[in-house]
């Protein structure tokens, strides 16, 4: 698989990124700045550093207890080329995907990118929206304030509307 992707970093074992035992990519580049963001490093877009995506791939693929892969950030939804790309071969060895982003569903699906669609029809969740300190709540699954939405993307994207995930609700 041939291309780059700029990434803040990785963590090769998650439990708190998602379901199950997971991968989670940290991509570098981020529009939003949400004031309280857990990881401010990633907004610059200049920042991280590039990592080859078939390097990417082997590394997620080394340990075979890693059921699911994470796309957060930064905002994965700035470099959605490279990420289907991965997504696509992700998906082909049985991963659960989801991505984590400071654009509402409804927002991703107007932006001008088709690579943005690519990508989201390769999801299986979305936490979507940003990130809002006023709204902080430590007890919800998966997301960090309670105006984020744990989106089943399959049926949203049937739907074209946002569906939740009842499981996460």
């Amino acid at each position: 698989m041939e291309g780059v992707i700029r990434i803040a970093g990785t963590v090769g074992e998650s439990i708190v990124d998602g379901p199950g035992f997971r991968y989670t990519v940290f991509t570098q580049g981020c529009p939003h700045h949400c004031p309280g963001c857990h990881n401010p490093q990633t907004h610059d877009f200049a920042g991280g550093r590039e990592v080859e995506l078939d390097v990417l791939l082997r590394d997620i693929c080394r340990n075979p207890l890693v059921s699911g892969v994470t796309f957060s950030g930064g905002e994965p939804f700035c470099q959605p080329e490279p990420l289907y790309a991965l997504a696509v071969e992700l998906k082909k060895k049985g991963k659960h995907l989801m991505a984590y982003s400071g654009y509402t569903f409804e927002q991703l699906m107007v932006l001008e990118n088709p690579a943005v669609r690519r990508l989201l029809e390769q999801l299986d969740l979305l936490v979507d929206g940003p990130y809002l300190e006023a709204e902080r709540n430590l007890e919800l699954r998966f997301r960090g304030s309670s105006n984020q939405r744990v989106l089943d993307v399959p049926q949203s994207l049937l739907a074209n509307a946002p569906v939740w995930d009842e499981r996460y609700r």
